[in-house]
């Protein structure tokens, strides 16, 4: 969380949920699978970094996923959906 804090400012909430999703990912081992490299906070910010500058933290991991699902597919499951994003 700590370098999404620091990259990309946000709230608490937000990235803890990121944080969450991010761990979600790594767990289920698909993004090693596909890309052949581990799940970091260091790759979850470079990554949404590649996203539009207007979006806010969670949209930017949401443009990552749907990168992700179109290339891969199998990645709408790591959506962060609003009732998610909330608790």
């Amino acid at each position: 969380m700590l370098l999404l804090g620091q990259a990309f400012g946000s709230t608490e909430e937000k990235r803890r949920v990121v944080a969450r999703a991010a761990g979600d990912l790594a767990d289920s081992g698909r993004y090693r699978a596909d890309k052949g490299i581990a799940v970091t906070p260091q790759i979850v910010v470079e990554n949404v970094s590649d996203a539009p500058d207007d979006m806010d933290l969670v949209e930017r991991w949401n443009w990552w996923m749907v990168a992700l699902d179109v290339a891969h597919g199998g990645y709408e499951e790591f959506t962060i959906r609003r009732g998610r994003e909330e608790r």
